[in-house]
């Protein structure tokens, strides 16, 4: 059986290809001349399954989607207080490039905008780090989040330095204010180099599940960072995240979230999924303005707002065991708890990965006290699919939360309320 999964990006993704609202950014040269047409999304998992769909595979530059990784990296480097007495954690409810500083303090008012951003690059590694291998540490620590080697794109980053005027008016301001202690230009240039490393959506789905998995890579089962940082990092990202329109965001989609002008958007929920896409046209926020309606896509359809749900306890599937032997074996699965999206997924899994050879398949739902409509509608489409390939499915089902009665001629499988009946009938 193949997963609904990729079926549902495609889905959604095709919805969304029509819409060619916004312009791609124009202040950069190179990022003028992106192709606009390009789409892509992903999902990666806390366990490391990835699912994608479109052009997942095609490179294009982090830009401020590293804001948010390299903060951790400076956090893990540097500590809390260090890190805290030079950047804010303050909405600035201001554009990401505005000049804008605390009063009385002079810091800026949080990572994500820039001039935090520049502030937290000259953080990262260890206290007076030369400038070349700051960016190989900022260059390595993305590398650990993506679980593969990142490079710096050489003719992008000298497109941006051409035009980074305003970053560097940042800086010589943070500098003015002793906020910075060193050389702003130098400081700036390795920015851009922060800026300019190149990622596929599949990077970053892994990058943003590495935050909602503790700062475990799902991949390489490495601590990235520490889980105290991830915690930290997110917050942020969910109050600053998307600039002057968090709180839209926020109460509209609910996902910890980073978005990057050449069109890439990332969104972490902890202990379930990290999710990216890329488009390169953006709306008047300087986010990509399809990325933002497929995360609203997501967030609805699949009840991922963080305010609705939990994070992922135990283990959905109790058990997977064949039972019987001959025309009478079957495969047993039973669940167990409440199951939303990430423990359907975890179940549409463990059936792909099985691939049950019984005649008859029953999927167990007697211990499961909750389950929302986007994993109902995902685990009766398993016993469809299983029912097409050729298997009685039997769904047993006391209590009635899974199966809707109106439709499970459709779905052609048979409910019962006790798993014993499954030995005793075929489905019709």
């Amino acid at each position: 059986m193949k997963s609904m999964v990729p079926d549902y990006l495609d889905a959604v993704l095709q919805g969304v290809r029509s819409d060619t609202s916004g312009e791609r950014a124009q202040y950069i040269p190179e990022l003028a001349t992106a192709d606009p047409d390009l789409l892509s999304a992903a999902f990666a998992t806390v366990d490391g399954e990835i699912y994608g769909s479109g052009d997942v595979d095609v490179e294009f530059t982090i830009q401020s989607i590293s804001k948010p990784f390299v903060y951790a990296l400076a956090l893990a480097d540097r500590g809390f207080d260090a890190v805290h007495a030079k950047v804010g954690v303050e909405p600035s409810g201001e554009a990401f490039n505005e000049i804008s500083l605390e009063p009385g303090s002079g810091r800026p008012r949080n990572p994500m905008i820039n001039a935090g951003a520049i502030t937290v690059h000259s953080l990262a590694g260890r206290d007076r780090e030369s400038a070349d291998d700051r960016v190989a540490r900022v260059v390595r620590g993305l590398s650990a989040f993506a679980n593969r080697p990142l490079h710096v794109d050489a003719d992008m980053c000298a497109s941006e330095m051409e035009h980074a005027h305003r970053n560097l008016a940042i800086a010589h301001m943070l500098r003015s204010q002793d906020v910075l202690v060193e050389d702003p230009t130098a400081i700036v240039e390795g920015y851009v180099r922060q800026c300019s490393v190149l990622v596929t959506t599949r990077d970053l789905a892994v990058m943003a599940a590495t935050l909602a998995n503790a700062g475990v890579n799902p991949l390489s089962g490495d601590q990235v960072i520490p889980a105290p940082v991830v915690r930290q990092v997110l917050t942020v990202m969910a109050t600053c995240g998307m600039y002057d329109a968090a709180g839209d965001w926020a109460t509209q989609v609910g996902i910890p979230a980073k978005s990057g002008v050449a069109g890439g958007l990332i969104g972490a929920l902890p202990g379930q999924i990290g999710i990216a896409t890329f488009s390169p046209r953006l709306d008047a926020h300087g986010n990509s303005a399809r990325g933002v309606s497929l995360f609203e896509r997501y967030s609805n359809d699949m009840g991922l707002h963080v305010m609705e749900v939990p994070p992922t306890a135990r283990s959905v599937v109790r058990a997977n065991e064949a039972r019987g032997s001959g025309a009478e074996a079957m495969r047993v699965l039973e669940m167990q708890g409440g199951i939303r999206f990430a423990g359907a997924e975890r179940i549409v899994r463990e059936v792909v990965d099985t691939v049950p050879q019984e005649p008859r398949v029953v999927l167990d739902f007697t211990a499961v006290h909750s389950i929302d409509d986007v994993a109902r509608r995902m685990l009766l489409e398993v016993a469809r699919r299983l029912s097409l390939d050729g298997h009685d499915v039997y769904v047993v089902d006391p209590d009635g939360i899974v199966a809707d009665p109106d439709s499970r001629a459709d779905h052609r499988f048979t409910v019962i309320g006790h798993i014993g009946r499954a030995a005793h009938r075929r489905s019709t």
